[in-house]
């Protein structure tokens, strides 16, 4: 085999590799924004509790709120307020 030949299951498994780590970590990025986001609605929830004002934390607007970070909790916050 000639050198770039000998090389090319080595790389192979890499770009295998990467692309595996890349699948399964999608979930756990998911997972952690819901965290983060359900943290900072509870936040929310704990000094909006002065003004009268609550945001029910469910799945989705925890992630929207993880995924978006501030716009998402605006976000989130406009549509309890106006809807």
């Amino acid at each position: 085999m000639s050198g770039f030949t000998a090389f090319l299951p080595y790389i192979a498994a890499v770009v295998i590799l990467l692309f595996l780590v890349k699948v399964f970590s999608l979930p756990f990025k998911l997972v952690w924004n819901g965290i983060i986001g359900g943290a900072t609605l509870w936040l929310i929830n704990l000094v909006g509790a002065v003004f009268a004002f609550h945001i029910e934390i469910t799945v989705i607007k925890a992630l929207i709120v993880g995924f978006f970070g501030v716009p998402g909790v605006v976000g989130v916050a406009l549509w309890q307020i106006f809807a």
